[in-house]
């Protein structure tokens, strides 16, 4: 097998929405396409990927820095013994004379590079990109369907409340029974009556968790956590500064249910890190990490290596993104769950139509990789990425 030509498309999100921190409005994707020589049914078999959602594209490092380096390598040393498309091959070209740390915009930039590679794999193999991450880790697959939760919740300019409740009922239609909100955009009094009205819909605390998005200092974040510790909420996430460990820590001390965290980790060593100072609990705590910003599956499967390694259970991940690419890691990895985003972040966020949802689960599809072309969404997206072809 190899490589024909490698394609980026920087892609807007959609969407006029905030958290207590960010404005999305000019948030973008950065698409890539990885077109092999094998041919199916007269068209060349291609690999799609992107960096997952909230964050910005990556078109000046994917164009500039990685791209070249692999459509100018040995293409035998893309691939592995049974000569497929070797991901972890890919990801070690695309980083030459890169040096450790710094694990920011590149990160995302290989992040899509990489999964492109599991897509166009298992597309080779004409099975689910599930399927081929269970193999490849050793694992098999009982059941193609994930926990999802649906993560909205977000801050409304007029009739907060009844929006708010009106969105959680949309989701709970659709087939969600877990949701996520978020916090810290507000007066603490106005987030706890904010999170009493999803209460409403979503019954239990167990079934709602509150996002902070990193935004408080730690008394606000320790006063934050101890109002809401009657609600025995399903988790308290990124309550301040994501690389603070300390405080962290200190939060999960005066806390008494869950406290989520890790989608700002952007690195195998950020984890480490974070297991060895940020204070988080086995067998009660939540792991965000995403594939897609911390650069490609490669790296997030050496930070389960990790987790494990410290006593964690892999079941206490549940990545960021709300997408199809972190549906299929979380059943191939047997992951906790994963987030969904139903409503918002278009074209990616969400699922198409033949995936199944009910009772809190996602199943995925029969396509071959990850089925974004299933998603109609991003059909004008991908379409032009394989232009001329």
């Amino acid at each position: 097998m190899r490589i024909l030509d490698i394609r980026e498309k920087t892609v807007p999100l959609s969407g006029d929405i905030s958290n207590a921190v960010v404005s999305f409005n000019d948030h973008t994707v950065s698409m890539v396409a990885i077109v092999s020589d094998r041919v199916r049914n007269n068209r060349p078999v291609i690999g799609f990927g992107f960096n997952s959602i909230g964050r910005y594209g990556q078109s000046g490092i994917i164009r500039k820095r990685m791209m070249p380096r692999l459509l100018q390598a040995d293409p035998e040393s893309l691939l592995d013994n049974a000569g497929n498309i070797s991901p972890e091959s890919v990801s070690q070209c695309a980083m030459r004379n890169e040096k450790p740390g710094g694990h920011g915009d590149r990160a995302g930039a290989l992040g899509a590079i990489e999964l492109a590679t599991w897509d166009l794999l298992s597309k080779l193999e004409d099975e689910p990109a599930c399927e081929t991450i269970a193999r490849h880790s050793g694992r098999t697959i009982n059941d193609p369907s994930a926990k999802v939760y649906a993560a909205g919740g977000y801050y409304y300019d007029e009739d907060s409340l009844p929006r708010l409740k009106e969105e959680f009922d949309q989701y709970r239609a659709a087939g969600f029974n877990a949701f996520k909100m978020k916090i810290g955009g507000a007066s603490l009094d106005e987030d706890l009556r904010r999170i009493e009205a999803a209460l409403q819909i979503a019954g239990a605390g167990e079934n709602l968790a509150v996002d902070a998005n990193g935004r408080f200092d730690l008394p606000t974040a320790i006063a934050y956590g101890e109002a809401m510790n009657p609600y025995q909420l399903r988790w308290y996430e990124e309550p301040g500064d994501p690389l603070d460990y300390q405080l962290n820590q200190q939060v999960v001390e005066a806390t008494e249910g869950a406290v989520a965290t890790g989608e700002n980790l952007f690195s195998h060593i950020d984890t480490l890190n974070l297991i060895r100072f940020g204070g988080m609990r086995p067998g009660l705590d939540v792991f965000q990490m995403d594939a897609g910003l911390s650069y490609g599956l490669t790296e997030y499967a050496r930070m389960i290596a990790s987790l494990e390694a410290a006593g964690y259970d892999r079941s206490q991940c549940c990545p960021h993104g709300g997408h199809l690419i972190n549906l299929h890691i979380s059943i191939g990895l047997s992951l906790g769950g994963c987030e969904a985003y139903p409503g918002v972040f278009q074209p990616f966020g969400g699922y198409p139509d033949e995936c199944r949802i009910g009772d809190g689960l996602v199943w995925t599809t029969d396509a071959p990789g990850f089925g974004l072309e299933q998603k109609p969404e991003l059909t004008r997206h991908l379409n032009e990425l394989s232009d001329n072809l």
